[in-house]
């Protein structure tokens, strides 16, 4: 119970920086509860004071056993959890050249053969031939030192009032703690990410028969749901055929989200009567919804093969979704009818006809308004809109609204990704749309999204969150601390940036390389830093590692003052081995300190974000740093990946790739919490800029990075970790 309780706490801390509230017996815990805080500060984080006086009431030991499954918790939240050693002891100081770095190898290898038998007749007899195989060389690629040497080699870290401090806060109850983050994602009006998705999974098999959210707007999460509800014998929550697909997924191990094709599981009897009942159910109540079965044919042919339908005649309607795989029975998709209308030059027609799916109306209105041939014909498209806008979900709503402040003027590029996080880019051949009918279309659905926003009293605004973009998919954000969404920007504020990966091969040797593209003000000259280019452009890389049995760590560090170019583009590559979806263990993350502050490769207390990198690419560009006309740098979160080769990738061999995407997503406007908050300062009592000392008395809703200390009790708080809640249904 203690383990599983453990588990349940890692969740509530990880995903509210809310400790679930500590019970035990009460005694002087006072000194033991300031050796945790201590100790939590060396990570950089802290307990808040109310937390603190709890702490502080209760036995000693009851202290400790908290302090026990909280510190592994913020530790790994931050990365701290594993040993950060750097291949340069000194680093970032005596980085040698890169040259004569490679030449010190190789004379290590060729003066030593008795070192590795057989390895200095080899690279003597390459180096003969013009070849040097870096790889080949015993002192290349591999830690020459210990930790604990590497650790002595630097001075302690001097703490600033600047470092990195999250405040840890007081929470209720375990199960209620994890009753309202249940609800909370069960209910979410956007996709999840793969880490909320995978605590969903966790939390619905403790809370599926207990209170639900009104509504599980998003398909994934309510497949996951559903499949705790037949565990625990309650019937599952079925409105579409496709509902019912992704059950079947979910029960098999697979993907709900259907990007990845499921090997569906030999299922139980009772498990195929549920599936079979519940789609018999939806098709006998709208046989129109066939017609979303030919999308997904052959899973469907699969799905049968293990459902059985012909042993069930009491389910005809069941039946028929199978027939239609087989093609046996003809169901028009609803998109194919819609498809008929615009061959026919009927744009009209074609919105009348998408009424009946008010979210797909809407997703088409850029394609139909600039199909339109006259101005009619653009005024009935808007209008069929506006009539069927109180049906449609917020998130796609404000999509809409975000795809039209990039859809003034025709030309330019585009940016695709899909939610694996694969970029692309492609030229914008579509024609401009009409102006005047830009305008009217915003100023609507501005008008509809403030129609939804409920009355919140008085509004205490954090300014560092207004350029966080909208929270529009989960998918567009990876996990982690200090994650924002794609599309974010937030000021960088330090004079040394030092960006890290770790990682830890599963299986086979891997070898993943951090690096760090440079490009001036029009995204040319390229310049860079790497295991090729150890000493460039005012920064310093600390030496390239090429297995990870236990893991491995590469640093770049900057000093941003003395870097000459306007974009600073840290990527990861693959060079060999294991990908990112395979290795044990990857992260990214990025430090800020003062050039004084000395300290080891790798301080806790100094990192600004951590996130998990997985992804389907084999090139990673988390984020993009860029110097502003006034000199200040700023981050753009990316949270992209190329596909890269099977093998073998270097930032020299995807500079104009990754510049071309760069480019696109940098000048992409994102919808982003201003603008939300500019619709909400109407409904609001009264909106203050908070100056990050003054907490008012009173409840207050607050919109910030981080909830700040001392808050009224009463008031509702929305930091990255709960923006997508400020998204209407």
């Amino acid at each position: 119970m203690a383990v599983v309780n453990s588990s349940l706490t890692k969740l509530v801390v990880q995903h509210t920086c809310r400790v679930p509230f500590p019970e035990g017996p009460a005694g002087s815990g006072a000194v033991a509860a300031r050796q945790f805080d201590a100790v939590l500060m060396t990570v950089g984080f802290k307990l808040s004071s109310e937390l603190l006086a709890h702490l502080s009431g209760l036995s000693e030991g009851t202290v400790i056993d908290t302090a026990v499954r909280v510190l592994p918790v913020v530790r790994a939240m931050v990365g701290g959890h594993v040993q950060h050693n750097a291949y340069f002891r000194d680093f970032p100081r005596d980085v040698p050249d890169t040259l004569d770095f490679w030449l010190r190898c190789l004379r290590q290898a060729l003066a030593d053969p008795e070192a590795s038998p057989g390895t200095a007749a080899t690279v003597a007899d390459e180096a003969r031939h013009g070849v040097l195989n870096l790889l080949a060389l015993p002192a290349y690629g591999r830690y020459q030192h210990t930790y604990e040497e590497m650790l002595a080699a630097h001075d302690e870290l001097i703490a600033k009032a600047a470092d990195r401090v999250t405040i840890l806060h007081l929470g209720r109850g375990l199960a209620e703690e994890l009753q309202d983050l249940y609800l909370r994602l069960a209910g979410s009006v956007t996709p999840l990410g793969d880490d909320d998705l995978r605590a969903l999974r966790r939390l619905a098999g403790h809370c599926a028969t207990g209170p639900q959210p009104e509504t599980i707007p998003i398909r994934e999460n309510r497949a996951v749901v559903n499949q705790a509800r037949l565990a625990a014998g309650a019937d599952p929550l079925l409105d579409t055929v496709t509902d019912v697909l992704r059950l079947a997924c979910a029960l098999s191990g697979g993907d709900v989200t259907l990007q990845e094709p499921t090997r569906f599981a030999s299922l139980s009897r009772s498990v195929r009567r549920s599936l079979l009942a519940g789609l018999d159910d939806v098709v006998r109540a709208d046989p129109g919804k066939l017609g979303d079965v030919a999308a997904r044919r052959e899973q469907w042919k699969r799905l049968g093969e293990r459902l059985h339908p012909h042993e069930y005649p009491r389910w005809p309607h069941a039946a028929q979704v199978f027939a239609v795989a087989r093609r046996e029975r003809t169901a028009p998709s609803f998109a194919a009818r819609v498809e008929a209308r615009l061959a026919a030059g009927d744009v009209p027609g074609a919105a009348t006809l998408l009424k009946g799916a008010p979210g797909l109306l809407f997703r088409s209105l850029d394609r139909l308004l600039r199909t339109a041939s006259t101005p009619a014909e653009r005024d009935a498209v808007l209008e069929i809109a506006e009539t069927v806008a109180g049906r449609v979900s917020g998130r796609v709503v404000l999509s809409v609204r975000e795809h039209l402040l990039n859809r003034a003027a025709g030309g330019g590029t585009r940016v695709f990704a899909n939610r694996l996080g694969r970029g692309i880019t492609a030229p914008d051949t579509r024609p401009p749309l009409d102006e005047q009918t830009v305008e009217r279309l915003a100023a609507f659905l501005d008008a509809e999204i403030q129609r939804r926003l409920p009355p919140i009293g008085r509004l205490l605004v954090d300014p560092d969150v207004l350029d966080v973009a909208l929270p529009l998919s989960g998918k567009a954000t990876a996990d982690g601390l200090g994650v924002l969404p794609r599309g974010s920007v937030t000021r960088v504020d330090g004079e040394l940036l030092r960006f890290f990966v770790h990682w830890r091969q599963r299986d086979h040797d891997t070898d993943f390389d951090l690096s760090a593209l440079m490009l001036d003000g029009d995204y040319r000259n390229p310049t860079w830093l790497s295991y090729t280019s150890l000493t460039q452009v005012g920064g310093e890389h600390s030496g390239d590692i090429v297995v990870a049995p236990d893991g491995a760590t590469e640093f770049i560090n900057l000093r941003l003052d003395r870097v000459p170019a306007r974009f600073v583009i840290p990527q990861v590559n693959i060079y060999s081995g294991e990908g990112f979806d395979r290795v044990a263990e990857s992260f990214f993350g990025f430090m800020l300190r003062d050039a004084d502050q000395a300290g080891r490769p790798f301080e806790p207390r100094t990192v600004r974000m951590k996130s998990e990198l997985r992804g389907p690419g084999r090139v990673a560009l988390p984020l993009v740093f860029m110097r502003g006309d006034d000199g200040r740098w700023r981050a753009k979160w990316l949270h992209l990946h190329l596909k890269g080769r099977p093998a073998f990738n270097r930032v020299e061999g995807n500079r104009l790739s990754t510049a071309r995407l760069v480019r696109a997503t940098v000048e992409r406007r994102y919808l982003t919490v201003r603008h939300l908050i500019g619709l909400l300062a109407e409904r609001a009592g009264s909106v203050t800029t908070w100056d990050g000392r003054t907490i008012p008395g009173g409840p207050v809703t607050f919109i910030g990075l981080e909830r700040p200390e001392g808050l009224h009790e009463a008031s509702r708080v929305f930091t990255p970790d709960r923006l997508r809640d400020l998204i209407p249904a």
